[in-house]
């Protein structure tokens, strides 16, 4: 009844009341620019404009952890079989990767290492060369942060006056980060590992690369140890070299049981200590290659749980924003065509 009202007092007082037709007069919102200071507008079409942008957010994420938990599933049972290369080493050398001393050593000053008898780094000797494996793809969460963090620690532990300590670095990511201050530590850069399946052939030329380009008495490999999909650990394994193997066999060091065993043919000790510390390091290598691997698929697969969480939090957020800004404009358009048809009648 008030439209049919607001209809006949329009047209018999629109001549009257403004060259512009009542019916130019709509809710629209304030473009951004022209809103006076202290206005506050939003409109419908920017909000459905991010919520198709979230949406498409979210189903990249979702594809992401499914590829992610096919590549993880491909690559465990590798590198928990991996596993049994570099165990004869420990028997036989003394020498196991270490995760619990680099967990405290993150969370610790390094001036409380410095002076030790035994260094947590294993045998102290000149020549350090620092192996950082890394991934080539981000996403991941922070493992090639914690790879990072480990070997600028290991480099200050290592570093001195009559000490040489190097880089060698696998992967785009370490590369990235070591490069802003430490360039001219580093030796050898090595990316795109992973962007085929490495089998141990290929990582045992990577290896034979590696030992031709570097002069070196312990190789400390730093890589991320699998332990769960939500769980890794930074780890560093040494590889001494022949001269420091027969020095510590010696002296009756870590490997002071070395001469315990027989050695068969016609090779002497020196040869034996050369093939060992070659062999030893292709093997951690590959070992490590592995379980940073399954580490950037297991925490890629948590980061993009966590985003398609995330991006589904913003969708609702959104829709109701929308629906508010929506119904908001509908309220207000009732509210001016009443107020209008109540002052025609007055």
């Amino acid at each position: 009844m008030a439209m049919a009202a607001f209809r006949r007092e329009g047209r018999r007082f629109a001549p009257l009341i403004t060259p512009r037709p009542i019916a130019a007069v709509r809710s629209s919102p304030i473009p951004e620019e022209l809103a006076p200071l202290g206005v506050r507008s939003i409109s419908t079409q920017v909000v459905r404009n991010r919520m198709k942008s979230v949406k498409n957010i979210q189903k990249i994420t979702k594809a992401m952890k499914m590829v992610a938990a096919s590549k993880l599933r491909a690559v465990q049972t590798r590198a928990e079989n991996s596993r049994g290369l570099w165990q004869p080493f420990t028997a036989l050398l003394g020498d196991a990767p270490k995760i619990a001393d680099w967990l405290k050593l993150l969370h610790s000053p390094l001036e409380d290492y410095f002076g030790q008898s035994t260094p947590i780094w294993g045998v102290d000797v000149k020549k350090n060369v620092i192996v950082t494996i890394s991934s080539d793809k981000g996403l991941c969460g922070g493992i090639n942060s914690t790879s990072v963090k480990i070997s600028r620690a290991l480099h200050k532990l290592t570093s001195g006056p009559e000490k040489e300590t190097k880089y060698v670095i696998l992967g785009e990511k370490a590369k990235a980060q070591l490069t802003r201050d430490s360039k001219k530590h580093i030796e050898l850069c090595i990316t795109e590992l992973q962007k085929n399946p490495l089998n141990y052939t290929q990582v045992s030329v990577l290896a034979d690369e590696i030992l031709k380009n570097v002069e070196y008495d312990a190789l400390r490999v730093v890589f991320n140890k699998f332990q769960s999909v939500v769980s890794f650990a930074p780890t560093t394994s040494t590889v001494l070299s022949p001269e420091i193997l027969e020095r510590e066999s010696e002296a009756g060091g870590k490997v002071g049981d070395l001469d315990s065993y027989e050695i068969e043919g016609g090779e002497t000790k020196a040869e034996v200590l050369q093939n060992l510390s070659e062999f030893q390091f292709s093997c951690v290598l590959f070992n490590g290659v592995l379980e940073n691997a399954c580490s950037e698929q297991g925490a890629r697969m948590s980061a993009m749980d966590s985003s398609s969480r995330n991006a589904g939090e913003m969708l609702d957020r959104l829709t109701l924003t929308y629906n508010r800004t929506r119904q908001a404009a509908i309220t207000t358009e009732l509210t001016e065509i009443i107020s209008g048809a109540s002052a025609l009648e007055g």
